[in-house]
């Protein structure tokens, strides 16, 4: 990736540009200390004059009026706020017309900026003071009063914080009166220039210090540069929180949102002061201390899959190379390219009109149709569909062109939204809350309903990222996530009425990925890359867990990698200085994936023989055993040494019914709940109390055999037997009240637990000699 730059010979403004907003994707007002306002087209690439200011105003920071009010959506924004050095801020329209001057601090206004729903106006000044404004320009509050100059502000996500500098440092000042202010040293110089990313919630900052470092909205740095030769005067997130701008003398850098850098500009135009981005985040404009403008497009972005390579080589041309047979296409579009995304054999593209869809097998024929709003902030595919996100909502569209869904929640904010906090796949869409960061709302892909009985997944922890698993049966489908504790949790998208349960698996998980063709689960994890090739082992036998993982030492990866990618068995990682590594891990457990989705379990065992691979006989242990296929579970359990669930396995086999054999594999998983149920529902009243007794859950014994008035008696005996072995007295009231003048008769009990089996053995066997009746007829 990098900057194309662009630069008019001579300098539109006779002194130093000091401030520049666009109003569209090609129109910008730029603020100079000739006291001109100068509107620039560059479709037609004409200046304008819009206004003349008095002598006495030097301009210093200009802020549109936010476009996106609520779900009210202006074509473009109409005014802006405009503050100077006289101490004032103007409100200004777009023809030019100063509609309000407000008299707002002692000495120069240093910067001014609108919150994101347009309801508040922060300004800071020399005199030290920040101060919130109604949208007409009338005081509200005095939110700080610093004895030093305030150079820069900026509104937080939800616009209930602001951050400001203060000399070195760095505040972040809610605007509720008695709410903890964050404060902390940031630079070693004086700090020129703060920006809030509201969808990364990262914070950037520049200073004379020479050095631009990105932070988290706790005040951990996260990324600190080389100092520069000059100080470093200007600096401005993409709106989607990607990519950010650097400006100092002469220098323009494009940076990951992690700091390092893409690419570094030398363009000639004394110190950039103020940068801005274009609103679909393909540009940049920047004002000089000479008296120009500077213009860059961000172009040579590129995506892959496979083996396709997709460049975006000018605006509106993209190459396309197969590196397997160096075929290289040119694909062109008619308007300018603003997002792309490559992947399940298609290419998706959004230009600011229309939305092209090729696939891998033909670059030449795409699939057209026009977007409702412009501005595409983030493509996601899935193997049967993707979607798209833009300022007005949600929508869910099929390879062939057709508009599937729209899912819409309460407070929904789509300008915020992000991989990170959205997830799609074949049959369900996931979207993080961004008014409650523990909830996710689950969505069915076809309808755009809320999924199930509408219940939402709930975590008792903020969640920081989210991944549904892409194959499989809808019923199976999992999400994982990370919370802000940087635990990793997985739990079941359907949701109707009981308690899901959430499981955690991994702590300390920086980053995931499901794979594209299986559910296997990679992420980083402390010091170490870890894959769960069957996440859904956890829900089986936990124990085993464990033996089913693949992890390597990750160290190498330096701080804070990223997983960009994980197709077939490659997974892609990001280092913290930007350089891609790529990791081959075993292609058998896929294919392992493959045989038991098909239920080729013959072919399974074969696999794992051949292997020799504990995760891998591990993994089919988990898998027959999640399939009830008890037989290959056994053979999977002895080749991992587990002899005494081999045991029970060869115990279960012998069980007289099938509900039995079905309660005691629920319980072989864990869920004693819904054994107990089975074997209630089925009449086996008798077999559903031993397995209560089995477990030491006596309460329950007792509760369900005078509930059913059967076997109380059984249930008095092997507690008293159980009390007896460890030499203790009987303490339970309902224990003493029922055993009060009953003597045990362990011949009787006996006597009927035979009579049970037998009843059981009898039901299994008539049962089983209708269904034969069944078949010869």
């Amino acid at each position: 990736m990098r900057l194309k730059i662009s630069l008019l010979k001579e300098p539109k403004h006779q002194e130093l540009v000091s401030c520049v907003g666009w109003t569209t994707a090609e129109e910008l007002y730029s603020c100079s200390d000739d006291h001109q306002i100068v509107k620039w087209n560059l479709l037609t690439s004409e200046t304008s004059l819009i206004v003349k200011l008095p002598d006495d105003i030097y301009p210093i920071d200009l802020h549109w009026f936010p476009k996106s009010l609520g779900m009210k959506k202006q074509t473009q924004a109409e005014s802006f706020v405009l503050t100077s050095s006289d101490g004032k801020f103007h409100l200004i329209s777009k023809l030019g017309r100063v509609e309000k001057s407000v008299e707002a601090h002692c000495g120069a206004v240093l910067a001014g900026r609108w919150n994101y729903e347009g309801t508040a106006l922060v300004t800071v000044g020399e005199d030290g003071q920040v101060k919130i404004w109604s949208k007409t320009g009338m005081l509200r509050s005095t939110l700080a009063q610093q004895g030093i100059p305030v150079y820069s502000v900026a509104w937080g996500p939800d616009s209930e914080k602001v951050l400001y500098t203060a000399g070195k440092q760095l505040i972040i000042k809610p605007l509720q009166p008695n709410a903890k202010v964050l404060q902390w040293k940031a630079h070693e110089g004086i700090i020129l220039k703060v920006d809030w990313n509201s969808v990364n919630d990262l914070i950037l900052s520049a200073g004379e210090d020479c050095k631009y470092k990105v932070w988290d909205s706790y005040g951990r740095v996260l990324y600190s540069s080389q100092p520069h030769e000059h100080p470093i005067t200007s600096v401005a997130w993409a709106p989607d929180g990607e990519l950010f701008a650097v400006g100092s003398f002469h220098t323009l850098r494009l940076c990951d949102k992690t700091g390092w850098s893409y690419a570094l500009e030398k363009p000639n135009t004394g110190s950039i002061f103020n940068i801005a981005w274009s609103i679909d985040g393909t540009q940049i404009a920047g004002a000089c201390g000479n008296g120009h403008v500077v213009f860059a497009h961000v172009v040579e972005q590129r995506w892959e899959w496979r083996n396709f390579q997709v460049t975006l080589t000018k605006r509106r041309t993209m190459q396309v190379r197969n590196v397997l047979n160096d075929a290289v296409d040119l694909l062109e579009f008619r308007d300018r390219v603003i997002k792309a995304s490559l992947n399940h054999a298609h290419l998706v593209v959004s230009t600011s009109l229309q939305c092209y869809v090729f696939s891998t097998k033909n670059w030449n024929t795409p699939l057209i149709f026009d977007l409702k709003e412009g501005t595409v902030s983030l493509i996601l595919q899935a193997e049967r569909h993707f979607l798209l996100v833009d300022g007005g909502g949600i929508y869910l569209h099929s390879y062939e062109g057709r508009f599937i869904s729209s899912p819409k929640f309460p407070g929904m904010r789509t300008d915020i939204l992000n991989a990170q906090t959205v997830s799609l796949s074949n049959d369900t869409i996931a979207i993080k809350d961004k008014a409650d960061e523990k909830i996710i709302f689950l969505f069915e892909a076809s309808t755009g309903k809320p999924l199930g009985d509408g219940k939402l997944l709930s975590h008792k922890n903020e969640i920081s990222e989210i991944a549904l698993d892409q194959k499989g049966l809808t019923n199976d489908r999992k999400i994982a996530f990370i919370d802000k504790n940087r635990d990793l949790y997985i739990t079941s998208v359907k949701r109707f009425g009981k308690e899901e349960q959430i499981i955690k698996l991994g702590t300390m998980v920086h980053t995931l990925a499901w794979c594209d063709t299986c559910n296997i689960l990679c992420g980083l994890q402390d010091t170490r890359f870890t894959v769960w090739y069957y996440p859904n082992t956890i829900y089986v036998d936990r124990e085993i867990l464990p033996k089913t993982l693949y992890e390597r030492d990750a160290s190498e990866y330096s701080k804070n990698p990223h997983i960009v990618s994980f197709v077939g068995n490659q997974v892609t990682i990001r280092k913290a200085d930007g350089s891609l590594v790529h990791i081959s891990i075993s292609p058998y457990p896929a294919i392992l994936h493959e045989y038991v989705s098909s239920s080729k379990w013959e072919d399974a065992v074969r696999l794992c023989r051949f292997v020799k691979e504990q995760s891998m006989w591990a993994c089919l242990a988990a898998m027959a055993v999640a399939n009830r296929d008890m037989i290959t579970a056994e053979i999977a359990y002895a080749a991992i040494g587990e002899i005494d669930k081999v045991r029970y396995i060869n115990a279960i086999k012998d069980l007289p019914s099938k509900e039995s054999k079905m309660a005691h594999i629920l319980m072989f998983s864990g869920n004693i709940q819904e054994a107990e149920t089975l074997l209630l529902q089925a009449g086996l009243i008798y077999q559903a109390i031993q397995i209560n007794i089995n477990l030491y859950n006596w309460e329950r014994a007792l509760e369900l055999a005078v509930k059913y008035k059967t076997h109380v008696d059984t249930v008095l005996a092997y507690r008293q037997k159980f009390l007896e072995t460890f030499g203790k007295q009987e303490t339970n009231k309902r224990y003493l009240q029922y055993a009060e003048g009953l003597q045990i008769d362990w011949e009787k009990i006996k006597a009927k637990i035979e009579m049970e089996i037998t009843k059981e053995r009898d039901r299994s066997s008539s049962s089983q000699s209708v269904k034969n009746v069944g078949l010869k007829h």
